[in-house]
């Protein structure tokens, strides 16, 4: 039963610091992102491989709050309320495994959050809209592949 117990715990520190985190670097005030091993160490930080030798007192801010630094949690709370810039449709519950929603940029190209760089997360957000998969994909497929578009007007032909 202690064996259970224990592996329970260390399931929950896995899936808890096993994510992208974004934290406040102590020592020059500018967001950062960091990985986490099971153990709460620091297993990569992005300031890192020119700072690897800091003195990572930004863990602080993961044990007083894990929940708030954690990109996902960031990312659902920026979702939370609003709708899709292009269909209108509102935001449920996301489903992270498939269907992850984008962010329309200010110069009107859709990207999927997974490839903004952590520490420039919050700018990001802040300069952008939110974007359901749907509208996401089919304007990346307009972009990419746009002898596969046909478009057609959205008024009949009578």
């Amino acid at each position: 039963m202690r064996i259970l117990s224990f592996l329970g715990r260390a399931a929950r520190k896995w899936k808890l610091f096993s994510v992208k985190h974004l934290v406040t670097c102590p020592e020059n005030q500018c967001p950062v992102g960091v990985d986490l091993d099971v153990f709460q160490q620091l297993t990569s930080c992005s300031r890192w491989p020119e700072r690897a030798g800091c003195g990572q007192q930004c863990l602080s801010q993961i044990e007083a709050a894990p929940h708030d630094c954690q990109v996902r949690s960031i990312l659902e709370r920026w979702y939370e309320g609003k709708s899709c810039v292009s269909c209108r449709q509102p935001f449920g519950k996301i489903h992270w495994d498939w269907q992850k929603p984008a962010v329309l940029r200010a110069d009107k190209s859709t990207v999927e959050w997974s490839i903004i760089p952590v520490e420039r997360l919050l700018e990001t957000l802040a300069s952008s809209g939110p974007i359901c998969f749907a509208c996401h994909m089919a304007t990346t497929l307009v972009r990419e592949h746009p002898e596969l578009v046909v478009e057609r007007s959205s008024r009949s032909n009578s």
